[in-house]
């Protein structure tokens, strides 16, 4: 179960008033005023494009099942701002975040602090508070100059599968976007990364060697080892996730082998090809919010129902590559019923139908999500929510939560 939505306005300015804006002096200089709360434990820290908030599960459930006490910070979040820290396995209260922003509002002020940046102060401050063992960071972009890089302690890193998003901000090609997300390297750390397209690749292991900093490649784990997420990517995210805590173990951390395989089979990460229901219907829901994630939905879905047809529901964010997605997702047969994302600027079937011709008779447009969860109705195979997980977020209270697993 998530946690209850909790109402930050009067404590965050909205993400869209301040765009963007990366760097790490701001936050640097709160922490300093706050007397460097990150300072009094250790993190490991993943970066990536797609699977970071996956592996940060899975290498959270197994710190769990070994008995530490683990911080986790992850984002975005579905429903609530409390999903984006954990303690121990349980969800920060309204009432302990409330506290941390407000404790955090005067430097947030001084320093002119991001929400993000403000948030990951918070965080630190929280897991300090909360005498954590160990903390697990999720970059929110890019990394480095993302907050999450200004932890001074992250000894073992992890990199998830690299592609093209968020190119407005991190470079046009991939290997800009990797030479970004390897500024998370630094030195005598140890870094862990499934296998890439040689263009990031390439990058990788150059910046690694010119930050001092070793870096190791992994392969997916096999079908053997039980996993508690569904998705043929997510055997390269928990290959990533193991082999962090083999690391931490090899460093003296008390991490068993049954603690590791426990904390794979068990994980949870809300909003990751995902089986719902909704009114007697079973779904499937996943954020897949980029081509390269786009892609991966698909061809786990052929592997769990092949030759099925599908009929979606899909939400788009209009600075996606939305015509690149459409055409990753839907095969002959398929129907998708394209819905405006509430307070985001969406894709529309018009513009769809426009950009992608070759798929015109399939996309249909509906007026907002709820409606569109009447047309899945008669799917042959299981109907999927995806494209965004602000769609996912907007849809979750709609769907029979308990089903969810």
């Amino acid at each position: 179960m998530l946690p209850q939505p909790v109402a930050l306005d009067d404590l965050l300015e909205p993400f869209s008033r301040r765009g963007v804006d990366l760097g790490l002096g701001r936050l640097q200089a709160a922490l300093d005023d706050a007397g460097h709360p990150e300072r009094s434990y250790p993190a490991v820290q993943v970066a990536g494009t797609n699977g970071k908030g996956s592996i940060c599960a899975l290498l959270g459930s197994i710190l769990q099942h070994a008995g530490l006490r683990c911080g986790l910070y992850r984002s975005p979040h579905l429903v609530s701002w409390c999903e984006r820290l954990e303690v121990a396995g349980e969800w920060i209260t309204p009432e302990a975040l409330r506290a941390a922003l407000q404790e955090w509002s005067p430097r947030a002020q001084a320093q002119q602090l991001t929400p993000f940046e403000l948030l990951t102060g918070a965080a630190f401050s929280h897991f300090a508070g909360a005498e954590v063992d160990l903390a697990v960071l999720e970059v929110g972009l890019g990394g480095r100059l993302d907050a999450t890089t200004c932890h001074p302690d992250r000894r073992v890193l992890g990199i998830a599968s690299i592609g093209l998003d968020h190119c407005e901000h991190l470079g046009a090609d991939l290997a800009s976007i990797a030479r970004e997300k390897a500024g998370i390297f630094c030195p005598g750390a140890v870094a862990f990364s499934a296998p890439q397209v040689p263009e990031v690749s390439a990058v990788l292991e150059q910046q690694a060697s010119a930050q001092g900093c070793r870096l190791h490649w992994v392969e997916p784990l096999g079908a053997e080892v039980p996993l508690g997420l569904l998705g043929e990517w997510q055997r390269s995210n928990a290959a990533v996730a193991l082999a962090m805590a083999q690391e931490l173990a090899a460093q003296g951390w008390p991490i068993t082998a049954a603690a590791m395989t426990q904390g794979l089979a068990q994980a949870r990460w809300c909003g990751r090809l995902q089986r719902c229901c909704w009114q007697g219907l079973e779904l499937l829901i996943d954020g897949a919010h980029n081509p390269p994630a786009a892609a991966s939905l698909r061809r786990s879905l052929n592997a769990l129902e092949p030759h099925q047809p599908r009929h979606w529901l899909l939400g788009i964010q209009r600075h996606k590559d939305g015509a690149a997605m459409v055409r990753a997702l839907l095969q002959s047969g398929d129907q998708a019923w394209v819905t405006p994302i509430g307070g985001s600027r969406s894709w529309s079937a018009a513009e769809l139908q426009i950009e992608c011709p070759e798929l015109a008779l399939q996309l249909h447009h509906c007026t907002d999500a709820s409606s569109g969860l009447l047309q899945l109705k008669g799917s042959v195979a299981q109907p999927v929510i995806a494209g965004s997980l602000y769609l996912l977020g907007e849809l979750w209270n709609t769907l029979e939560a308990d089903a969810c697993s």
